[in-house]
């Protein structure tokens, strides 16, 4: 899921924009001050937690307690990659040369069309590619396929190869049910091991055990499991 960040002190631009971005599938965080901005986003950096990190930034420029540029020199600093987009409004050609110089990937002007903010985002997604893709997560767990580590409700687990690979497989295939067939298949049987059917039993429940019994991955009596958001 795209997790948008958006700085805007506007509540009623911010809430039109976050219903109709939530309605595409955006998961939006709405920030009424830089403070809050960097706030979330220095939690994220001190606690190692990726679970709704950012993917793409959106930021007003003219925000109570500075302007849009300052934040957009503070995200790049931090984070180089993720994308930014601007909002300014008519005319203030300063303010787009300014955001460019500061590291901004793209502006829209004000006022918007919702249509177009939203062709907009998924722009500047697809030409930067989305870095947070490395991030997986349901509800309070989250996977870090770089680094090949796994957190639950902001603390890291240690897993075994097995472990961690049962549960990557389920992360990627969130919202699906997968057969306890296919999983023996993507998880042992790749690897050229044959296993039997009890050792995804026993592996299952030592990852739930260690992931402290989640509500969000589920047993499908006689067919198989799935992982899904609950909160």
């Amino acid at each position: 899921m795209i997790e948008l960040y958006y700085a805007e002190d506007d509540a009623n631009i911010a809430n039109a924009v976050k219903e109709y971005l939530e309605q595409k599938d955006m998961r939006v965080q709405i920030y009424h001050t830089i403070s809050e901005f960097k706030q979330a986003l220095e939690m994220h950096m001190q606690m190692h937690v990726h679970v709704h990190m950012a993917t793409v930034v959106l930021l007003d420029w003219n925000m109570p307690d500075g302007h849009g540029d300052s934040l957009c020199q503070w995200i790049r600093s931090h984070w180089k990659e993720l994308p930014i987009l601007f909002l300014t409004v008519r005319g203030d050609s300063s303010d787009i040369v300014s955001g460019f110089q500061h590291g901004a990937d793209d502006y829209v002007v004000k006022p918007f069309a919702l249509e177009v903010l939203y062709s907009r985002i998924l722009a500047v997604l697809r030409r930067t590619g989305n870095v947070t893709e490395q991030y997986l997560s349901c509800d309070e767990i989250q996977m870090d396929q770089n680094r090949h580590a796994v957190f639950c409700h902001s603390e890291e687990i240690a897993l075994s190869e097995a472990e961690y690979q049962l549960l990557w497989y389920l992360m990627q295939n969130k919202g699906r049910t997968v057969t306890r067939a296919k999983i023996l298949e993507a998880v042992w049987d790749a690897n050229g091991s044959y296993v039997n059917d009890n050792t995804l039993t026993v592996t299952m429940k030592r990852l739930r055990d260690k992931l402290s019994q989640p509500a969000c991955l589920k047993t499908i009596r006689s067919v198989g499991y799935r992982m899904e958001d609950t909160i």
